[in-house]
């Protein structure tokens, strides 16, 4: 009966941090998707996408709920090392993956500001930018699901990619405004897109020293070069 008991209980303890890992990589996948759906409105100039785009970001927000309160019924459950860091690397990657969600959106609501002024030809550098992101952001969901330090590494070493691509456009829109004034207001709102994205890199490098955090636990880290050169500040 005891034994029985036992094997109820921790099967019903793997099943729930199953479930907390399917839960915040549906999460991850939303966040990743919003992200390819604002780079589209942007190039196609669609408000209404857009508009689309910034409502979902609530059930991004709902889902981050979810998993906090399925992490403080585990927490209660009195985790062993491992269980802990599982539950501990959950919540600071639903952190991140609600962090990307919002700067989709913030995408979003610009791009329906930089749809008053004409097309400029930067919005492919910005879409180009946005596709490094993005696929970091998959590569690191990839990295926490199969629990892959080696990808996550990966995942941490590209993120000079994001930063060296981010400060080119971002010295190109600059010297478009310094030679034509009437870009200022369109280059602008590119400017702070393009620094969403850069910061979207950011979080899936957060994603993949978290499932570093989960795998080798205080190890440190290798360490991990940065390349943004630019002083525009978030947004």
């Amino acid at each position: 009966m005891g034994t029985n008991m036992h094997d109820h209980i921790v099967k019903s303890y793997d099943e729930e941090q199953k479930r907390l890992l399917n839960e915040t990589l549906r999460m991850g996948e939303m966040a990743a998707a919003q992200l390819d759906a604002a780079l589209d409105v942007v190039q196609r100039r669609d408000d209404k996408a857009a508009e689309r785009i910034i409502g979902n970001d609530e059930a991004i927000d709902v889902l981050e709920h979810e998993i906090s309160h399925d992490v403080m019924k585990l927490a209660l459950r009195g985790p062993m090392a491992r269980d802990l860091r599982e539950i501990l690397a959950a919540i600071r990657i639903a952190a991140d993956i609600e962090r990307i969600g919002d700067l989709a959106a913030n995408v979003a609501k610009r791009s329906r500001a930089l749809n008053l002024a004409p097309p400029l030809p930067h919005i492919a550098g910005l879409h180009a930018l946005g596709i490094l992101a993005v696929q970091q952001v998959r590569d690191s969901l990839a990295a926490y699901k199969d629990s892959d330090i080696e990808l996550a590494q990966r995942v941490r070493a590209r993120d000079a990619e994001i930063d060296v691509a981010y400060t080119g456009l971002f010295r190109e829109l600059l010297t478009y405004m310094m030679e034509d004034a009437r870009s200022i207001t369109g280059c602008t709102h590119l400017l702070f897109m393009a620094k969403n994205m850069e910061r979207v890199g950011d979080h899936a490098t957060n994603i993949a020293e978290n499932v570093w955090f989960l795998v080798r636990g205080e190890e440190p880290l290798p360490p991990r070069e940065k390349r943004d050169e630019s002083t525009i500040p978030r947004g």
